[in-house]
């Protein structure tokens, strides 16, 4: 309307102009300007009409709009802080309502899209509503269905509340110094006094820095409390406390590291603490080193974990797992042992070694292993000695264990914790009492509620947890040389020749399993490649590429078997300056597969873990359904340059 009047008055001007010019012309330069004055009166005349229309139109416009809306719709729109916009068919504004001249804002007569092109959108009725910000005002802006009229509301108070009340939602977390109990049990008064002041220096130096609540608990744990806003400031700097606690402990040459656990999203602040609680030992059976958080009805989400998991099973520690296991055994009337699907050496060779212990105190065993697929290699070195085998250790399918399963059944997940990984889920899900011994880095929900959990992801594999029992077990304990030598098999298997993943515990369980009669020259033959093996593995050679800093990937579109997937990507890992290697393949039950071998500067886990994957820093893997190997290397190759570009940001936040 503002601009109709401006419109008004300017044609006015000119016509008063043109008159001017020809009164002069007549007086100055005694010119006719009968005909001339005449145009310009009815020029006049005309002008005057079309303002006049255009402006009654305007105002019907206007009091069509207040009719619809009621007389009172001023008033109405003014205390709920509603402004309407209306535009023609070619997306003209025509009407604009009092809301925005309280703002000087007057785009009538202006194209609604170059004035807002946020309501693109909106107008094509891609999307609902839309938020717009006007003159440092927040507006949530939606059109009225079927007619050309823009609703806006503003929004700025509300906004603002809710971003003070997300900001401000309670965040409980703990801090942990990892190993410290270990680092410290032998270092004098001195020695122990300085690490402690240097460490909690760092610590109380951050939390103030973030204006982070931390409370003492014991030596090497702490309460933290903060808020939401403080959290994504942590975030943000990819928890930098991580690298500062860490270069500090290198300096004094000890192997502490630090991990966190935060809890959010809840106002029940008991909930918080026990969540944090589990994080806690989440981080902790995983290994340590990172940071492990989780809102409310969300995934747990993992930081961090930049370090392989250091030897934390002290004998103390090991002879009470023993103990209880034992005591579980004790109290069961029979006990079940299940493997994971595609059972390999190290899942066959503990869950033999544990059916052992089991039969030194008298009680019912089976092992789950003729259902889920064996690999290929422990199948042949068991028809191998299957008779040495098949008085003392009983291998059955799912349905024959279901029918030996009672209420004070215990049934025994090993070298696996996972239901989905398990070839036995029907068994897992009826039993009522279930132990877990595993060496992979825990999950996040184990989908069973376990009474046992043994989880040592330091541990180089299941048959070396199961070789540390001995000592502590009964002395009718009897494993043969066969036994001995399947478990050692496991152990050689899960360490690539004892090259990956072996510590000094790892040597002594080989020692044990030596004594008891473990043939390494028969596990040498077990482990010999076919010729259909080697023509495999050389294909997964042929078809990779490097894709930088010495990461190969292999994309391989036909059937491979995951145990000669790893194997491959073992190969690759030998090709002079090699850092990671992934492979790609179908697996079995129509899935496609990733492989992943690490040398240790690259952590492998780190990158399957954001493909839902899992595994070790030096050794992971991937298995989805529903996918192609094409597809999955465009999203292994996007992971993978974001982990170099999160690893750079740290290295940038360290320096």
């Amino acid at each position: 309307m503002q601009q109709i009047d401006r419109l008004k008055w300017q044609i006015f001007s000119l016509i008063v102009l043109q008159a001017f010019i020809l009164i002069v012309l007549y007086f100055f330069f005694e010119m006719s300007v009968i005909v001339p004055m005449i145009i310009t009166i009815v020029e006049g005349f005309i002008v005057y009409y079309i303002i006049y229309f255009c402006k009654k139109e305007m105002d019907n416009y206007s009091h069509g709009v207040e009719n619809y809306l009621g007389n009172s719709y001023r008033e109405i729109f003014g205390f709920g802080q509603i402004g309407i916009v209306m535009y023609d068919e070619n997306y003209v504004v025509t009407f604009m309502s009092e809301l925005f001249n309280d703002s000087n804002i007057d785009r009538v007569g202006k194209k609604i899209l170059s004035w807002l092109p946020e309501v693109d959108e909106l107008i094509s009725g891609k999307s609902e509503t839309a938020k717009i910000m006007l003159d440092n005002r927040l507006y949530e802006v939606k059109r009225k269905d079927d007619d050309a009229v823009l609703l806006f509301r503003d929004i700025t108070a509300e906004e603002y509340f809710e971003t003070c009340y997300k900001d401000e939602q309670l965040v409980i977390g703990l801090f942990n110094l990892d190993n410290y109990e270990e680092s410290t049990q032998y270092e004098d008064e001195i020695e122990v006094s300085n690490i402690n002041s240097i460490l909690r220096t760092c610590i109380n130096e951050y939390a103030k820095e973030h204006k982070i609540m931390l409370k003492r608990l014991n030596s090497f744990r702490y309460l933290a409390v903060l808020n939401e806003k403080i959290y994504k400031e942590l975030v943000d700097e990819k928890f930098s406390l991580l690298s500062k606690v860490k270069k500090e402990a290198q300096k004094l040459d000890v192997p502490i590291t630090l991990s966190m656990s935060f809890a959010r999203g809840s106002s029940d602040i008991q909930q918080l603490d026990e969540v944090s609680v589990h994080l806690m030992d989440l981080a902790q059976t995983r290994g340590g080193d990172q940071v492990v958080t989780k809102k409310m009805d969300e995934d747990v989400k993992y930081y961090g974990g930049s370090s392989e998991a250091l030897e934390k099973r002290s004998r103390v520690r090991v002879r009470v797992m023993a103990n209880t296991i034992r005591e579980l055994i004790m109290k069961s009337s029979n006990v079940i042992i299940c493997g994971h699907k595609v059972a390999d050496f190290d899942c066959i060779g503990a869950a033999i070694g544990m059916s052992r212990i089991v039969e030194c105190y008298h009680k019912q065993v089976c092992i789950v292993a003729k259902s889920g697929g064996v690999e290929e290699k422990i199948k042949a070195a068991m028809d191998i000695n299957a008779k040495a085998l098949k008085d003392r250790v009983f291998f059955v399918t799912e349905n024959e264990a279901l029918n030996q399963l009672r209420d004070n059944s215990l049934v025994i997940m090993i070298d696996h914790h996972n239901l989905s990984q398990s070839n036995g889920p029907q068994i897992l899900q009826k039993a009522k009492r279930i132990a877990i011994i595993d060496h992979h880095r825990r999950s996040a929900e184990l989908e069973v509620k376990p009474m046992y959990v043994y989880i040592e992801s330091a541990a180089s594999s299941s048959c070396e947890l199961i070789t540390e029992f001995i000592p502590y077990i009964s002395n009718r304990l009897d494993i043969n040389e066969v036994e001995a030598t399947i478990m050692l098999g496991g152990m050689t298997v899960d360490t690539n020749s004892f090259r990956r993943k072996t510590g000094s515990r790892t040597y002594d369980a080989a020692s044990v399993l030596r004594k008891l009669g473990a043939n390494p020259l028969l596990v040498d033959d077990y482990l010999k490649d076919t010729f259909e093996e080697m023509r495999i593995k050389n294909m997964i050679v042929a078809n990779s590429y490097q894709l930088k800093d010495g990461v190969v990937i292999s994309c391989n579109d036909v059937l491979i078997t995951r145990s000669l997937m790893s194997q491959g990507a073992d190969k690759i890992m030998t090709i002079q300056n090699m850092r990671a290697a992934f492979v790609i393949a179908k697996g079995e039950d129509d899935q496609t597969c990733i492989s992943a071998r690490s040398d240790g500067t690259i952590n492998v886990q780190i990158i399957m873990e954001k493909m839902h994957g899992g595994g070790h820093l030096t050794g992971a893997a991937l298995q989805r359904k529903n996918t192609t190997v094409e597809a999955l290397k465009e999203e292994l190759i996007m992971q993978i340059e974001e982990y170099f570009k999160e690893v750079q940001d740290e290295g940038n936040i360290k320096n």
